[in-house]
């Protein structure tokens, strides 16, 4: 376990960003869809943590090529008891407000974040308790040896204590059943920046933090940002064209030329630590979404090996995405621990074979069924949708497309209210254990959140459990193995590509895209 140790510190992050610049501005930024809420705890949503990563902060966190760094904590390792890590917390780091940050404030915040309304309670699962030692060490133990703690850490925000029990929101947001609290609209962070003003779906104001503990460790040339969600692409992209927005996360595919050919933008691409797929309910004796009386047709593993075989993901790739993706057979991104390129192989398109296994499985003649999409999440989200409504409907499969604002989509699959759906998952641990928690285990307290598939294997629930405490490396990527195995053996989901990220910006801006397509905005720098 000594060998596991993890000592960081901020010297060598200084060496990258030694000065800041004087040539500080306003930012205008814009993306397809809005953070879901403020309170840092009740969603683990990418485009939620973008904006709260600018304001709040986690113990340690990903720089903007993925490296694990020093934040609020500048070192942690494992202990002498191999289900104990020691953090040392930074010193003289404040809150928003002016309060000091200190142990108290990490054990409530982990202790926040483990409650049943928090969606974060799910990546953090396998911490039991979190200690204070003294006002700048906290000892965090978990249910079992666990090598991968930091990696599960760095979405996990820290929140001033007292403040937050003076907005009487100690208890997180409970977003799938429209709970709503103070730190919903309001935020008082350690972060480099500070909240000004929130109209959700609007805009969102933020302005430096003049008490940064950052100040010489990052460039911190943005001053102020104004950050404006616009879910229609055509319009997000010409207010970049036009000047309105500086920079914009997702540049649509069919705008890329015209972006990277616009004298004063220019385009940074490259590949996102996140799989889009489709899932299936395939645990429930019956479906609510489909015409089939009295039965589960997606419970068959034919009908599902047939809409694996009928989706043509090159198609997707070429007309749809017009080349930016990367089609794939698993719903892991090759930056994960656990792939490989056999994972990795895409299924063959076969019409005829597919339709022999819809005969197999006494589907001859189909069936009908919705599929529920995201509208402003994903990268061609619908029209991704659309092409899979075509494409299922040549083995008798009739589609009928709901596509909603993620909003509204993400609930129909955490309350189980739909049967076929489209999800894109990132990894920020780049660790298989974290699919299979979230998207494989079997529902429960602490487990299975994103499983609307209703998938059940008690084997596997073993194997995945088993992974959070096995120390081997070896072993426990011989596990991984196992359960990535019998997943594509059960044909849990469809999967379809891995994203490619397209950043626009205009050409006096510095700024590399992110593997999770988090815009740290701390780093970026200007001409």
């Amino acid at each position: 376990m000594k060998k596991l140790l993890i000592l960081a510190a901020a010297a060598g992050l200084m060496s990258a960003t030694a000065m800041t610049a004087a040539n500080a501005e306003t930012l205008r930024w814009a993306r397809k869809g809005d953070s879901l809420t403020l309170d840092p705890h009740s969603q683990n949503e990418g485009a939620t943590h973008g904006l709260a990563h600018q304001m709040y902060e986690p113990l340690l966190m990903r720089d903007m090529t993925g490296k694990i760094i020093p934040t609020l904590a500048t070192e942690w390792a494992a202990t002498d008891n191999p289900s104990v890590w020691e953090f040392k917390l930074r010193e003289g780091v404040k809150f928003h407000n002016g309060e000091d940050f200190n142990a108290d404030d990490v054990v409530f915040s982990i202790k926040r974040a483990l409650m049943d309304t928090a969606e974060m309670r799910g990546v953090i699962n396998t911490i039991k308790d979190a200690r204070k030692v003294d006002d700048y060490t906290v000892h965090i133990e978990t249910h079992g040896p666990n090598p991968l703690l930091p990696n599960v850490l760095t979405n996990t925000f820290m929140m001033d204590e007292g403040w937050t029990k003076s907005k009487n929101c100690e208890v997180p947001q409970d977003f799938k059943n429209n709970g709503d609290n103070a730190c919903v609209r309001s935020v008082n962070g350690t972060g480099p920046y500070i909240l000004v003003s929130r109209a959700q779906d609007e805009k969102t104001v933020l302005r430096a933090n003049e008490n940064y503990w950052g100040k010489g460790t990052f460039p911190l040339e943005v001053t102020e940002i104004i950050y404006t969600p616009i879910q229609e692409a055509a319009t997000r992209v010409s207010a970049l064209l036009a000047g309105n927005v500086d920079f914009i996360q997702d540049v649509p595919v069919q705008d890329l030329s015209r972006v990277e050919g616009t004298d004063g933008l220019k385009l940074e691409t490259g590949a996102q630590n996140r799989v889009i797929f489709f899932g299936m309910n395939q645990g429930d004796a019956d479906l609510v979404n489909d015409d089939v009386e009295g039965k589960n047709p997606l419970a068959d593993v034919r009908v599902r090996q047939a809409m694996n075989m009928a989706i043509n993901r090159e198609a997707i790739k070429k007309v749809v995405m017009r080349g930016q993706s990367d089609p794939t057979g698993v719903i892991m991104p090759p930056f994960v621990n656990g792939w490989t390129e056999e994972l990795d192989a895409i299924p063959p398109y076969d019409i005829a074979k597919a339709k022999g296994l819809m005969s197999d499985a006494g589907y001859a003649d189909g069936f009908g069924i919705t599929l529920h999409c995201p509208n402003n999440r994903y990268v061609n989200d619908e029209a991704i949708c659309q092409a899979a409504v075509g494409m299922l409907g040549q083995i008798g499969i009739r589609v009928t497309l709901d596509a909603k604002p993620k909003a509204q989509h993400f609930p129909q699959i955490t309350k189980r209210t739909t049967d076929f759906y489209m999800l894109g998952w990132g990894v920020p641990t780049f660790d298989s254990a974290y699919i299979f928690n979230f998207l494989m285990q079997t529902e429960g307290e602490k487990s299975g959140s994103y499983n609307g598939n209703r998938y059940s294997n008690p084997e596997i629930d073993k194997k995945i459990v088993a992974l959070s405490s096995e120390t081997n490396l070896d072993k426990r990527d011989e596990l991984i193995a196992d359960i990535w195995a019998q997943h594509q053996k059960d044909v849990v989901h469809l999967p379809i590509h891995n994203q490619v990220l397209n950043w626009g910006m205009v050409n006096k801006i510095n700024f590399q895209v992110q593997p999770e397509d988090q815009p740290y905005f701390k780093f970026m720098t200007f001409n």
